[in-house]
């Protein structure tokens, strides 16, 4: 997978990230007294993010391996696409599992109480618990890692998308407003279109086409593990 989709992705999905976890960058304690340690605070809470970004594509990278060595990679590839289409057209919000609400509630309550403490190492662990906070954006980046078949391209493709994001959360964090309501609208209009680009790549890849970069023979290239075939 190309990571310019997965930074397009990110850098894109972060509007709305300024609505979902606009307010917990908002709500972020100082970690000290000083111009300097606010940022820097600030700065730890979004290497917190990336850091879990990286590790879940780590995860799910080594997932996309495992396949790829299996021979499914690429009808994978194609259900990830499909998924990610019919997802663009099903508006309904699907009820959680019990054990996964009981997980996002524990999660909250652990951030709660970092809130309330002013130190470098609580923005740091606020920011990698805010990375296991479910987000459709995320499990979409997780779908392109998936597609690389390779645990350190995984990595990296999630760590292109964290970068995408990072200047969002950065800026919010620090300037203290959210992103006027109004122009949030309006540029959300190109989530859809980065979810719709990621899917259709997704597809073109598992359908070994001879494309290169696009749609290349996978088991021709699976010994490269390179992320950009």
């Amino acid at each position: 997978m190309e990571l310019w989709t997965a930074f397009a992705l990110g850098l894109v999905g972060s509007l709305h990230c300024a609505g979902m976890c606009g307010p917990l960058a908002l709500a972020l304690p100082p970690a000290g007294h000083t111009a300097a340690s606010y940022v820097f605070g600030r700065v730890a809470y979004n290497l917190g993010r990336v850091v879990t970004y990286c590790v879940l594509g780590l995860i799910f990278g080594l997932i996309g391996r495992t396949l790829l060595l299996a021979g499914v990679q690429r009808w994978l590839s194609i259900a990830l696409g499909v998924t990610l289409l019919v997802g663009l057209f099903v508006s309904r919000r699907l009820a959680l599992w019990q054990p996964v609400i009981a997980l996002v509630d524990q999660l909250k309550s652990r951030m709660a109480g970092l809130l309330r403490r002013r130190s470098f190492d609580a923005l740091l662990v606020l920011g990698l618990l805010n990375g296991l906070l479910p987000c459709g954006l995320v499990y979409v980046a997780c779908a392109g890692a998936t597609a690389t078949g390779d645990l350190f391209n995984g990595a990296l493709y999630m760590l292109a998308f964290a970068f995408g994001t990072v200047p969002m959360m950065l800026a919010i964090s620090l300037s203290g407003k959210l992103v006027p309501f109004s122009l949030r609208l309006k540029l959300l209009k190109a989530v859809p279109v980065a979810v719709f680009l990621l899917a259709a790549l997704l597809i073109l890849r598992g359908m070994e086409l001879g494309i290169p970069y696009v749609s290349p023979v996978l088991g021709a290239e699976s010994g490269a593990g390179c992320c950009h075939q």
